[in-house]
């Protein structure tokens, strides 16, 4: 029996405010609501693009993202080239929002691809980055990975 093509479907965020949060995912990345419920301190929102839903924000935890226990290490979202990531990185400054890293960096040392760490409002790592075009771009850690190691 062959397993069938996977390719990821959402990614489901649990956050404490969910107001806020939409509010981030909306103002810094662009994602649009493509819906919303629950009621009270449950609720939820669909976000995405052009009808397709990326991420679902679900209200329904306290405290801080741990990067000390086991789960999600960090969400990355692709776009198609490093000028798209330094457009996202300004919106993202002017957000003031904090970022692991100064500007773009390279997935390694004399990698192609690349781009920008940050955190969301709950301290969710985020990065975005493009397949190509960081080649001269500083590689923060020697030849560990970026997104491996912040």
């Amino acid at each position: 029996m062959t397993s069938p093509a996977l390719a990821t479907g959402h990614i489901g965020l649990n956050v404490t405010d969910l107001d806020r949060s939409v509010d981030f995912y909306r103002s810094a990345l662009g994602l649009e609501s493509l819906g919303a419920g629950g009621e009270g301190a449950q609720r939820f929102a669909f976000l995405g693009r052009d009808g397709k839903l990326q991420v679902t924000l679900w209200q329904q935890s306290d405290g801080e993202f741990s990067v000390k226990t086991p789960g999600l290490h960090h969400l990355s979202f692709q776009v198609d080239s490093i000028d798209q990531v330094r457009e996202v990185e300004s919106v993202l400054k002017q957000l003031e929002v904090s970022f692991a890293h100064d500007g773009v960096v390279a997935h390694g040392e004399g990698a192609s691809s690349g781009g920008i760490f940050f955190l969301d409002p709950d301290g969710i790592r985020l990065e975005v980055y493009a397949p190509d075009g960081a080649q001269d771009a500083p590689a923060p850690s020697g030849a560990a990975p970026t997104c491996g190691f912040f």
